[in-house]
């Protein structure tokens, strides 16, 4: 919220921001000074803060509010997961369509101090229905018992392994422990010996370890095995999550060099704005969904959860391949009829407009939404369920810590297609101009 405040004061107040371009003309505008610049990145600076608390541990805060030993808190859980996701697709909606609007045509001020007054609101709720809330107790950070088992691992990584560790291994629950008690597994074996007792280790009267950093229980053990098991489905979350970040950017680039035009008036459509058909489609799947698909597959097949997770995973994946086919053939026809027909004119910098409508763009948009909505929502819910209670806010983390990982990695693979393609006789691939690439 403060963050939100402090970029709103920038552009309300004239001093935190550069003047107006005397000549527009001339296209030299002043800067902005130090402290203008400083201020601003220190708004954006408490927003990643906040964000970075905020969005890993709602999700826990949340689902903490269901009791997931009832039939109806799991139903419940299930649901949650579904409408966060809508909720946060819609809230997108309003900020890429209504806000932007305001922000472009009315005033930045005004654009900026509507989400900072939403905010501000949504801070107000929070706290009035705190005394309603399930609040489960901090029990200390649950990477510091990551880091304890994989150095002590690596410590006693000569030892051998204990024959029957499940029976053999140090076992301790703290007596306040809210965490439900996991049962051995017989994977990431080297990860056992951070349990095995030596003469060296030391154990207090209560059962604790006298030094953590030198044996941990096999409760922390198989905490971890939890984090090292999700590895492999993020790693695959990183290369689904390219395709969302090509919808957001060279799907753009292809609206910007199409007929944007609102049927038959001069009105266009901001390219970026297409992205909002993404959203539409999601947030109109999700209630269809959730209130008809599932519990039509629960009567048919007799299940509580319809499909697994994992099956919602990989029809969300699935689907995303026919979006960058369907993507790549719009692409192709766009391209061709930019260079053998007549065009709707030129984008500075860019290239010419090809006569193709901008609508035909929409499918894939809609199959983007539609991705999202298998693969993404089911994607938080593994990483919610494969972790014991205090380390739900690491998976609620783990998938934002994917979208990242994934734009990084796409531009890793245009920075690679840049260099190679450019020494080649055909030329860049990815050009500016999309009709030349």
């Amino acid at each position: 919220m403060k963050g939100l405040q402090a970029i709103q004061l920038t552009a309300a107040i004239p001093e935190l921001h550069p003047h107006r371009c005397a000549a527009k003309e001339s296209g030299e505008c002043e800067g902005p000074t130090a402290g203008q610049l400083a201020f601003l990145l220190m708004g954006l600076g408490l927003m990643i803060v906040g964000a970075g608390g905020v969005r890993p541990c709602n999700l826990a805060f949340g689902v903490d509010q269901f009791n997931p030993k009832t039939e109806a808190g799991k139903r419940g859980i299930d649901s949650f997961f579904n409408w966060y996701f809508f909720t946060f697709t819609f809230a997108q909606m309003v900020s890429l369509t209504l806000i932007v609007y305001i922000q472009s045509n009315v005033s930045w001020a005004i654009g900026l101090g509507i989400p900072a007054t939403l905010m501000f609101i949504a801070c107000v709720v929070y706290f009035v229905g705190s005394k309603i809330y399930v609040k489960v107790k901090a029990t200390g950070s649950p990477m510091t018992s990551v880091a304890q088992v994989i150095a002590v691992a690596i410590k006693k990584r000569k030892l051998k392994p204990v024959e029957q560790p499940w029976l053999s291994l140090f076992k301790y629950i703290p007596p306040k422990s809210i965490n439900s008690k996991l049962p051995y597994t017989d994977q990431f074996r080297f990860l056992d010996k951070a349990a095995i007792v030596t003469p060296q280790d030391e154990i207090k009267g209560d059962g604790s370890p006298a030094d953590p950093w030198r044996l941990c229980s096999l409760q922390q053990v198989e905490e971890v095995k939890c984090l090292f098991r999700v590895l492999p489905i993020w790693a695959s979350q990183i290369m689904y999550c390219v395709t969302l970040v090509q919808l957001h950017t060279y799907a753009v680039f292809q609206a910007v060099q199409s007929d944007r035009r609102l049927g038959n008036s001069n009105f266009k459509i901001p390219a970026a704005s297409y992205v909002v058909f993404m959203m539409l489609s999601l947030t109109i799947f999700i209630p269809v969904y959730d209130r008809a698909i599932v519990p039509f597959l629960r009567k048919i097949r007799g299940k509580e959860g319809a499909i697994t997770i994992l099956q919602r995973i990989g029809i969300g994946m699935f689907v995303s391949i026919f979006t960058m086919l369907v993507s790549g053939m719009v692409e192709q026809h766009r391209r061709s009829i930019a260079l053998t027909k007549p065009t709707l004119g030129v984008v500075p910098r860019k290239g010419a407009i090809s006569s193709m409508s901008a609508s035909i763009l929409i499918p894939q948009f809609i199959l983007g939404g539609l991705t999202e909505a298998f693969a993404s929502i089911g994607l938080i819910e593994f990483y919610y369920k494969q972790f014991p209670e205090n380390m739900k806010s690491i998976g609620g983390s783990l998938f934002y810590c994917g979208l990242a990982g994934s734009n990084y990695f796409s531009s890793l693979l245009i920075f690679i297609i840049h260099r190679t393609t450019n020494r080649t006789a055909t030329g860049n691939w990815l050009k500016e101009d999309l009709n030349k690439g």
